[in-house]
């Protein structure tokens, strides 16, 4: 493990190769919100099923600096004098060959880390980025300087699929849409099938009059009504996000899998439903879907309306759509709890077609394979590990779906 000031690298001995052959790029340590963790999954996926370095950002270049060579390059239009005036006071240089590069961001912005690093396009064979949200609304001319960081690239990944076509063209790179995943076998509820002792679970963005209906709710009928009740300062948009900071990426995402698949019901939305201005016209969709379907849980709540979510939830009922303001949610609880055989198929439904859709080791092949990267063994192992585990659900009644009380 090499460290200093600025970032250190962790190897992973997933295989017994002594020489990784994919390095990671991570913002884990200096990016940690909680919408955030998702991403470090990820990583942490691929780290699991192949021989990896990752190397973490302890320290980020300061908004002071990135503002300097963003105005600097948007007035003058010189890439040299930009970079003349913030030459990298931590320039990293690679010692090592890799197969593959392969940075994550959280957001477009945090390209500007690649500014430090000098030699990674002459030490690593192919190179892929995938950047979790790209909205449209980054792509003004003045923010094109981070564009500038991906020309490199052989592949650019994005999870925000009304950006790609913008991107692929300012760039001269080919863009593709690649959405979230999850750790399916993480978040699954098989094979132990754990008591939904959670009635409703809503966390995140919410509509205060849903909120508020469902409390009255939980009230009234003695239900377990989980929800953020945390509050954080110095983000932009802190109340409509509920967001807050992790200690650690993996640990709440175990602690997250462990509550929907002990929930009833779970509420599922589009991204950012909450501020209609910043979407405009477009609609995307995040992670709480992918999360939702792999815990069996019965998600409630507006989806996007577009053809790549009907693509990835083409299965009967995997949303229950409902408004996002809802005043009414008791009522619609209370008829779903009365049809046990349909959410017992929904549950079903929704862990099958995660296990064999929409596990990251799907997104991983799916990055490999745009650069002619072999998978290992191990991620063939985990595919095959993947379907047997739900061809064996499929196989089972759905009344083996229905949790005994504790």
């Amino acid at each position: 493990m090499k460290t200093d000031k600025y970032l250190f690298t962790e190897k992973f001995n997933s295989l017994s190769d002594e020489k990784s052959r994919i390095l990671l790029v991570s913002m884990r340590e200096i990016a940690n919100l909680v919408a955030l963790c998702n991403l470090y999954e990820f990583e942490d996926t691929i780290s699991e099923n192949d021989a990896v370095d990752m190397l973490k950002l302890l320290s980020a270049d300061d908004s002071v600096t990135r503002k300097i060579y963003k105005i600097t390059r948007y007035l003058t239009n010189s890439k040299p004098l930009a970079e003349s005036l913030v030459p990298g006071a931590n320039p990293y240089f690679f010692n090592q060959e890799y197969e593959l590069f392969f940075p994550t961001f959280n957001f477009p912005f945090e390209l500007f880390a690649l500014h430090s690093f000098k030699n990674w396009r002459q030490k690593c064979n192919k190179a892929v980025c995938y950047i979790f949200e790209f909205w449209e609304s980054y792509l003004q001319p003045s923010n094109f300087y981070f564009l500038e960081f991906l020309k490199d690239f052989d592949h650019i990944f994005v999870g925000t699929k009304n950006s790609t076509e913008a991107i692929s063209k300012i760039t001269g790179r080919p863009c593709t849409y690649l959405p979230p995943g999850v750790d399916t076998l993480k978040f699954s509820p098989y094979p132990l099938l754990p008591h939904r002792s959670i009635d409703v679970c809503n966390l995140g963005r919410r509509s205060p009059i849903t909120h508020q209906a469902l409390l009255e709710f939980a009230q009234q009928q003695q239900a377990f009504y989980y929800y953020d009740t945390i509050k954080i300062s110095g983000i932009k948009n802190a109340t409509k996000q509920q967001t807050f900071a992790v200690n650690n990426a993996k640990e709440h995402r175990s602690l997250l899998a462990n509550l929907i698949k002990r929930s009833r019901y779970f509420f599922a939305n589009r991204a950012r439903i909450n501020e209609a201005e910043f979407i405009r016209t477009n609609q995307e969709f995040g992670s709480r879907f992918f999360e939702g379907a792999a815990a069996g849980t019965i998600m409630l709540g507006e989806p996007p309306v577009s053809k790549e979510f009907d693509k990835y939830f083409d299965w009967p009922d995997a949303v229950i759509k409902i408004p996002f303001d809802t005043p009414e949610i008791g009522e619609i609880i209370a008829d779903l709890d009365a049809q046990p055989e349909r959410l017992a198929r929904i549950r079903k439904e929704n862990v099958v077609n995660s296990l064999l859709r929409h596990d990251w080791v799907y997104r991983l092949q799916t990055i490999l394979e745009s650069v002619d990267v072999k998978p290992s063994e191990i991620m063939l192992s985990r595919k095959t590990k993947l379907k047997n585990l739900a061809n064996q659900i499929h196989q089972m009644s759905d009344g083996s779906l229905v949790s005994s009380p504790p």
